[in-house]
């Protein structure tokens, strides 16, 4: 019968692996990945569309951003035990599902590309800007390669002993900061409306959730609780989102919406404003730090989406073979990415929110309610078969 012959094909692309994460590596992964890149390079586009109001827009893209990780959660639980590309070829059949999967996959490695690109422009222009970029991504991406070799469960062992030295650096910094606030900057608050914090929102969104598609790959792996494992997304997003957040709101009430919005990283320009008593100053490395460790693993988890994503495509049983040739690939094109800054600030107003939107929630929004329907079906044929029996 066709629905004994889906459930049949369902355990066979289930994943087989032994990876084990808990509950909390889980979490801690999520917030770490939704941080990444999202606490330096956000506030600058957000003070540039909302002003004032960049900390409200902050918000609503948070709270868009649990609205779509209600979607991958819902996503996962309808197929238990599959990563996202065996959903795709049980719901679609083989070759229209290895077809759907090229677009997460393309997004995957665009995604490892952009964050090695941010990593040494980030470097070259504040920290020491007489290396060349490409000296910083190869010593990136040695790190990135070596941790996916390792596996998933070192990863996460990894966050979970780095994730307290992120939340003493971000303390120390909000509280060195505090001082420093002017709330007087955020005023006038909505002062045209609802309107102008919209497209901010989406961005933010697009910056910190949408990209959380990569996990789709990793939550089918053993949890103690797999029921629970949702909460953890959830919570993940809900802990990240609030960094996040915070950093907007101090960046408008410290520097101001103009320097905000003119800087490149207005949230490393803000730890440059800390200066306690004129002797604990200069500790902009704090923030540097700190981003360091939420930028490994948003790259680890692009790059593991990607090649996960083609191992699973080609029919090979373990990812780590394509690693390094991967890597490479990887490397090699975030040299050539983004031209110029002007390029990246083009691409990332005009092109990669659409582009973002379609591939993180309406292709997603699509296959979940294809799999509804195809589950459906296999339900009713099931019974069907039971009836004659």
């Amino acid at each position: 019968m066709p629905g004994l012959k889906a459930n049949k094909q369902a355990e066979e692309l289930a994943m087989s692996d032994t990876v084990k994460l808990s509950l909390r590596q889980f979490t801690i992964l999520i917030l770490l990945y939704s941080v990444g890149t999202t606490i330096l390079v956000i506030p600058a586009p957000l003070a540039a569309d909302a002003r004032q109001d960049a900390w409200l827009a902050a918000i609503a893209g948070w709270l868009l951003g649990l609205v779509v990780v209600a979607l991958y959660v819902s996503l996962a639980r309808l197929f238990p035990g599959m990563t996202f590309t065996a959903f795709l070829e049980l719901t679609f059949g083989k070759w229209l599902g290895k077809l759907l999967a090229l677009p997460f996959i393309f997004f995957s490695f665009i995604g490892s590309s952009i964050v090695l690109y941010y990593l040494g422009n980030f470097m070259t222009t504040e920290i020491m800007p007489e290396t060349p970029i490409e000296a910083f991504a190869l010593l990136f991406a040695a790190l990135l390669v070596m941790g996916l070799r390792l596996g998933l469960e070192v990863l996460a062992r990894t966050a979970e002993i780095l994730f307290p030295w992120f939340i003493l650096l971000f303390t120390v910094l909000a509280l060195f900061l505090t001082p420093e606030i002017d709330s007087q900057k955020v005023l006038p608050i909505l002062e045209f409306g609802m309107k102008p914090i919209i497209w901010p929102a989406l961005n933010f969104a697009c910056t910190a959730s949408l990209p959380l598609y990569v996990f789709l790959m990793v939550y089918p792996v053993s949890f103690q609780h797999k029921k629970k494992a949702g909460n953890a997304f959830f919570t993940g997003v809900l802990i990240g989102g609030i960094f996040v957040v915070i950093v907007t709101f101090l960046s408008i009430t410290i520097l101001g919406v103009e320097l905000s919005a003119e800087n490149l990283y207005p949230s490393y320009a803000l730890a440059k404003k800390i200066n306690i008593g004129n002797f604990i100053q200069r500790v902009e490395i704090l923030m540097a730090g700190m981003w360091f460790l939420t930028i490994f693993f948003k790259a680890a988890f692009y790059a593991y989406g990607f090649i996960t994503g083609i191992a699973q495509l080609c029919g090979c049983k373990d990812y780590r073979p394509l690693v390094l040739p991967c890597g490479m690939i990887i490397v090699a094109s975030s040299f050539v990415v983004y031209p110029s800054v002007a390029a990246m600030s083009e691409f990332e107003s005009t092109v990669y929110i659409p582009f973002a939107i379609t591939v993180g929630f309406l292709l997603p929004l699509l296959i979940y309610m294809a799999g509804l329907v195809k589950k459906r079906i296999n339900h009713q044929e099931l019974q069907g078969a039971g009836t004659d029996d």
